[in-house]
């Protein structure tokens, strides 16, 4: 199928499709900037269902963030909305609660965007210790123990460096395997019974790798049964080809080639943090040079990808998206970029002034806490594969 964010058409055969239902060509396909692949798209599908359930508007919202994530989202209009058998939203409460349940019950290893958001929780819950290691100190002075911030803080932070490194990684293989066609992910279903006619998730359909239990990322081969979709086995590498024709023209792409790379650069910090190589740079400037310097450039690449990660979600580049839970999750990350981007600027001055210190210690603090607040959310986003919205 060609490829629908450089076109701008949306070519797909709706799934189910029976004498009750009728899918229309896309009604609009957008993307925030026109040199870029389109970013969203808008399906309606007109249902024509039995009386229990009103003539009325599904529309499949197709977005490339939803897509990377196996994600099938549906709005529905108020007629079918408020019917019996329409799926509930996802901001029900009910359904909030049963997703908040499932991240304490379902461990879906084989999914990677699951595995992307539980490395990215467990760094920045790393974090967090570093920041309580530098920070508390200087809040509390009682709280200080011999060797904390070398010890404390330099192993945490190698640590906590590694953890994002790994999540960048997998965030980067996530991207690179995308699914290419439109799944649709929803089909009209009717109950053999009583005749009554619903929505209902069509994973059996499903064409997104989520799905497979089976692919290269837990060990098997790409000839597993379930490890192709869309035509294409899992892949490590994008071809020169593709790079070139599709890859530099997706924002998601592009986000997380800005992660990879901050979070890349900023291992250097933490290598350089540990016990044994810290307190032995002696040579002037050196501190400033592979300590604090990688930081800077490391946390200029988090906060790129951060606001990448937005402005994906948004219809128009300026126009924020605040009803979008990968919009929230790009903005904590833009956040926690920041904070790990002031940290080094103030560590500068860390040694001529306490001033420097305390503030290259707060920043650390928040800009942690603001990444574990988008690795929760995205977490959250991981499991909810059939979002639902009621306009």
């Amino acid at each position: 199928m060609e490829d629908i964010r450089r076109s701008h058409r949306l070519n797909h055969a709706a799934p189910g499709e029976n004498a009750n239902s009728s899918l229309a060509p896309a009604r609009s396909v957008t993307g925030p900037f026109p040199r870029l692949n389109s970013t969203t798209a808008h399906i309606p599908l007109t249902v024509f269902l039995e009386k229990d359930l009103p003539r009325g508007e599904a529309v499949f919202s197709w977005s490339s963030r939803n897509n990377r994530k196996g994600r099938h989202a549906l709005r529905l209009t108020s007629s079918i909305a408020d019917a019996p058998e329409a799926p509930l939203k996802t901001s029900n409460m009910h359904v909030i609660l049963t997703n908040v349940g499932r991240m304490a019950a379902y461990f879906p290893v084989w999914d990677i965007s699951y595995l992307v958001a539980i490395i990215f929780t467990l760094g920045s819950v790393i974090w967090v210790i570093n920041a309580f290691f530098a920070f508390l100190p200087l809040l509390q002075a009682h709280t200080a123990f011999d060797g904390e911030a070398l010890y404390g803080g330099g192993i945490t932070a190698f640590i906590g460096a590694t953890v994002f490194e790994i999540g960048s990684l997998l965030l980067m293989l996530e991207a690179i395997n995308e699914n290419r066609s439109a799944c649709f992910g929803w089909a009209v279903e009717k109950a053999v019974k009583d005749g009554h006619a619903k929505l209902m998730p069509d994973k059996d359909h499903c064409e997104h790798h989520h799905r497979s239990k089976v692919h290269l990322l837990v060990g098997a081969g790409s000839a597993a049964e379930g490890a192709v979709f869309d035509g294409r086995s899992w892949a490590w590498l994008p071809s020169w080809s593709e790079l070139k024709a599709h890859y530099i023209y997706e924002l998601g792409f592009l986000a997380c080639t800005a992660q990879l790379f901050g979070a890349t650069v900023f291992w250097i910090s933490g290598f350089t943090a540990l016990p044994g190589i810290y307190n032995n740079l002696e040579i002037p400037g050196a501190v400033d040079g592979i300590f604090w310097t990688p930081q800077v450039v490391g946390g200029a690449g988090f906060i790129v990808s951060g606001v990448l990660f937005m402005v994906e979600t948004q219809r128009k580049w300026y126009v924020p998206a605040p009803s979008i839970i990968g919009w929230h999750i790009g903005l904590w990350n833009l956040i926690g970029g920041v904070g790990f981007t002031l940290c080094p600027i103030f560590g500068y001055y860390s040694i001529a002034s306490s001033w420097g210190a305390f503030q290259a210690s707060c920043s650390t603090f928040w800009g942690s806490w603001a990444f574990l607040v988008g690795s929760v959310a995205q977490w959250y986003e991981s499991l909810e594969k059939f979002p639902v919205e009621h306009v």
